[in-house]
């Protein structure tokens, strides 16, 4: 079993703070996701759990051992895909076994049981211009998986698809992260999306960023297919709604009064 803490975590830049006192657990096999406003902090937060970034104050465990400021211990997707053009979908997703010293043919070896699993049979020796959006990005979710078998970090994946390819990537991805019984921690800024996902999701508001809301998603996995036009789904989405935009007028307020005080 893998669980992730992030405990009371803070983190500045040029002396302005953007995340304060962060607590979050992601169990085995959740799905979390961290929504909130541009500029919030979310990625600032992925930063500093992936180890890319130390925090100033807070831990980040894994199983209960601390790897803060210890990058490759947490699998970490970026928004684009971020394939090598000039690299095979076999050599790609290999990287980085290749990268921790794997010689290329036992690399290709280790990651060959995965292609089928993922959805990708038959692409080992195409190259990234030839495979649609959605295949490239299961390509790009196959490679995180293979850097970090436990835990995998998001930062808004399908935001670059269609609306029918982002719905059947959905569906794929729940169904492969119970297979491989993966967690995943999940920024996003569309609201339905992360319903539609999640067990939990966290708002992360204001200025520094602070999670001041937790909301449980209690439909059922995997849920119906029109589960986004029932009763449920939108009570969520009012709350969700509800939450940011009060931040919003908080903040309007705020610097409005910092203008007239000038």
């Amino acid at each position: 079993m893998s669980e992730l803490t992030v405990k009371n975590v803070s983190k500045s830049f040029d002396g302005k703070k953007i995340i304060q006192n962060i607590n979050l657990t992601l169990h085995q096999g959740e799905l979390v996701s961290i929504l909130g406003v541009s500029g919030g902090g979310k990625t600032t937060l992925f930063n500093v759990i992936s180890g890319l970034t130390e925090p100033d104050e807070g831990q980040v465990l894994l199983d209960g051992r601390d790897i803060t400021g210890t990058p490759g211990k947490i699998s970490y997707m970026l928004q684009k895909d971020l394939l090598l053009p000039y690299r095979t979908i076999e050599d790609n997703v290999a990287l980085p076994l290749l990268i921790r010293g794997m010689k290329k043919k036992e690399a290709r070896i280790q990651v060959a049981p995965y292609f089928e699993e993922f959805g990708l049979e038959g692409t080992q020796k195409q190259y990234p211009r030839q495979l649609s959006g959605g295949m490239r990005q299961r390509a790009a979710l196959m490679r995180t998986y293979m850097f970090s078998r436990n835990v995998a970090l998001l930062d808004e994946p399908f935001s670059a698809l269609d609306t029918i390819t982002k719905s059947s990537m959905h569906a794929w991805y729940l169904n492969i992260m119970e297979k491989i019984k993966l967690s995943t921690l999940f920024i996003t800024h569309d609201i339905d999306e992360a319903i539609l996902l999640s067990d939990r999701i966290c708002l992360l508001t204001g200025r520094p960023g602070e999670i001041t809301r937790e909301i449980v998603i209690r439909e059922p996995k995997p849920r119906r297919k029109d589960f986004n036009l029932t009763g449920a789904f939108l009570d969520y989405k009012r709350e969700i709604l509800s939450v940011l935009e009060e931040q919003t007028e908080k903040e309007t307020s705020e610097k409005n009064l910092k203008i007239k005080e000038a």
